[in-house]
């Protein structure tokens, strides 16, 4: 330490004496850092991260019955790369929008020209609906089954009257909204089953 603080000493405008010396503040060592452990080389590709579990119980469908899912989620493999980060729902316009489950609407409005409701749940979960034509307010508490809009037509590429994107995120991560449902990943095969490759 008083190697450190006579070298110090200069810097400070203090003559090199042993008054100044003593006189010198006192400098605390800094805590010593253990350099972190080595890292190993990921593998070639994409790395993914399996999504946390989700809590099933208390949600429902976001329309009446049992809809059609007409274009299932199909997440990026990077975050700026397109995809369809939720899944849409066969409806018609008019058509009831419920809360999948309970919390509190974040938003209520238009984003883009397309009326949008985002509900907050517990877990850090929030649902996203569009487009609707919302009938709800953000702070408005909603429980599993509770009406915040109505469905409009107009989603791009859908093959109904009118279609529901129904998305989920935990934080920015989106997740497959099925997944509340208790469904797992849904994998489509065509009519007939799969052919084989020959």
């Amino acid at each position: 330490m008083r190697f450190l603080v006579s070298i110090l000493v200069p810097f400070l405008g203090l003559a090199g004496s042993a008054d100044a010396v003593r006189a010198a503040p006192v400098l605390r060592a800094a805590p010593v850092l253990r350099a972190a452990p080595a890292l190993r080389a990921a593998p070639a590709g994409p790395v993914v991260r399996a999504p946390e579990p989700v809590p099933v119980a208390g949600y429902g469908w976001p329309l009446d019955g049992n809809p059609a899912v007409v274009r299932p989620f199909d997440p990026p493999p990077q975050p700026w790369l397109p995809g369809h980060r939720g899944v849409d729902l066969a409806g018609a316009p008019g058509a009831t929008v419920r809360a999948a489950g309970p919390g509190t609407v974040a938003f209520a409005g238009t984003v883009a020209g397309r009326g949008v409701v985002s509900v907050q749940h517990a877990g850090g979960l929030r649902t996203t609906y569009e487009p609707v034509e919302p009938s709800v307010a953000a702070g408005t508490a909603v429980a599993a089954g509770t009406p915040i809009g109505v469905l409009l037509a107009g989603h791009a590429g859908c093959p109904a009257p009118a279609c529901l994107h129904w998305g989920l995120r935990r934080g920015e991560v989106y997740l497959d909204p099925l997944m509340l449902l208790g469904f797992g990943r849904v994998r489509l095969l065509p009519l007939g089953g799969a052919q084989e490759a020959g």
